[in-house]
Order: structure tokens, then C-alpha cells, then sequence
């Protein structure tokens, strides 16, 4: 009788051993860092929206199922072709970071699925960059409007993945490729914008020096006028009379010339 039941709880054993290791795929999950889970319950209601599951070692029913999902930042590049407001076509090469919302990863499992970046965020980005880029000029995207362009694209972008359990970080324009004739024409003109701006400086600034200089020669007329209305000529003869009285005062010898006119004034040459 023992060795009967010895042998039965062997086999039992043995049994439960191996359908924990035929069912240990089903049983254990480990969750990485950067990775998050939600569960489907085959017999609980279906898929768990509200409870995630965080990074480590969980035990679950074999029957039940594990989802699990990166929610580090990943980035989508999409290069196309898109009509610019005049009808040409541009070839713009946009960059896009985003995540999926942590908490909500349950709802974007339950309306879109694993594969959310190719159904969802390629076709917002895509639909998204036509519409925007269209409502600008080749001559605006290639020269002032891309910065605008980006921030606009992000705003409406933010929007709509939002709606969708999705966080938008960032959005980047990284070129836009326009015909080669259509640059070759947009380059040509700024440079000849350039040229005339240079110009244009180069006339305001001599203008401003020729108004510096008119300022300062109406500045020196005025100052003579002051000074030639000051100098009568009663004031020069008594300023040289004080000036010829300093010099007769003075010890060292000297030579006196007397002046020819009535108004002269003696001139004193100094000696020793």
C-alpha cells in the first residue's frame, strides 16, 4: 500500500512538473525596465483596462494573457511628397518622438492594439504634414516658414495622438527638398534681397554721416557768429592794449615798433 501511494504521489509529480513547464510561458512573465503589462482575463471579463503591471516577475493563470508594452520614447521618420499652396511638389522628411500614455495602456490595447505606431501615428503624421505643409508657399518653407511649420505640426499632432493614449514629445522637420529649378530661383532672389538690403544700409549710413556733418558745420557757423558779434572792435583794441601794458611790465629788454595808423598798437618784440 505505501509503495501504491509512494508511486501515485511520484506520478503526480511528475504530472505537475511537467504541466508547469508546458505551461511556464503562460504561467511566468517578466517585465523589463521600460515595459509595462495588461492582462486578459479568459474567464474575468475579458482584457484589464484599469490595472497595469510594472517591471519584474508575475505569476498569472495559464489560461490568462500577458500584454506588454515599451512605453520608452520611440521616433518615426517619414519622408513624402506633399503639394506646397501653389501646387508643387515638395519632399519634406519629418521626425516624430513620442510614448504611449503609462496608465492607459489598457485602452490603447483594447481600441488599437501592439501596433499602434504603424496604424495610428504613420498615418496622423503623414495626414497631419500634407495639411499643413499645404498651406505654404516652396519660397516660405525652404527660407522663414519651417520653425512655424514644426510648431503647428506639433500642436495639431498633440491633439489628435492624445485622443488616441499617445504623448507627443516632439516634432522635427529635419529638411525640405524642393525642384531644383524652383531653389535655384528661391536662392537667386534672397541673395538679390540680401544685396539690396546691403545697399539700402550702405545709403542710410551716409546719409546719417552726411547729416553728422551738416550738423557739425551749422555748429561751427553758429560759433563764429557768436564770436565775430563779441569781438568789436573797441573790445580787440582794449584786449591788446592789456596784452602791450603785460609786455612793457615785464623785466627783459625789448624793441618797441610803433604802428603806422591812428588805431595801431605798439608792437614789442621781447629780447633778453
Amino acid at each position: 500500500m505505501r509503495e501504491r501511494k509512494l508511486i501515485r504521489l511520484i506520478s503526480l509529480g511528475i504530472a505537475g512538473l511537467f504541466i508547469i513547464i508546458l505551461f511556464s510561458k503562460s504561467l511566468f512573465v517578466t517585465i523589463n525596465s521600460g515595459e509595462e503589462g495588461v492582462i486578459f482575463k479568459r474567464f474575468g471579463g475579458g482584457l484589464d483596462v484599469e490595472n497595469i503591471y510594472g517591471q519584474g516577475f508575475h505569476v498569472i493563470a495559464p489560461w490568462n494573457k500577458m500584454f506588454v508594452y515599451d512605453i520608452r520614447e520611440q521616433i518615426r521618420e517619414e519622408t513624402l511628397d506633399v503639394l506646397s499652396s501653389n501646387g508643387l511638389t515638395i519632399n519634406v522628411d519629418v521626425s516624430v518622438r513620442y510614448k504611449p500614455m503609462p496608465d492607459k495602456i489598457g485602452y490603447l490595447h483594447n481600441e488599437i492594439g501592439r501596433n499602434y505606431s504603424d496604424i495610428i501615428v504613420k498615418d496622423l503624421v503623414r495626414a497631419t504634414a500634407r495639411k499643413i505643409v499645404g498651406r505654404y508657399t516652396p519660397e516660405e518653407l525652404y527660407s522663414t516658414k519651417r520653425e512655424e511649420v514644426q510648431n503647428v505640426m506639433e500642436v495639431e499632432l498633440d491633439s489628435l495622438l492624445e485622443k488616441k493614449y499617445i504623448l507627443l514629445k516632439a516634432v522635427l522637420v529635419r529638411s525640405v527638398k524642393l525642384p531644383e529649378t524652383i531653389q535655384n530661383a528661391i536662392q537667386s532672389k534672397l541673395e538679390q534681397e540680401q544685396e539690396s538690403l546691403k545697399y539700402e544700409f550702405r545709403l542710410q549710413k551716409e546719409t546719417k554721416e552726411a547729416e553728422r556733418k551738416l550738423i557739425e558745420a551749422n555748429g561751427i557757423k553758429n560759433f563764429q557768429e557768436i564770436v565775430n558779434q563779441g569781438l568789436s572792435k573797441n573790445y580787440l583794441q582794449w584786449k591788446g592794449i592789456e596784452a602791450t601794458t603785460e609786455l612793457a611790465n615785464s623785466p627783459n629788454s625789448k624793441v618797441i615798433i610803433i604802428g603806422n595808423s591812428k588805431d595801431g598798437l605798439p608792437l614789442i618784440l621781447g629780447g633778453n
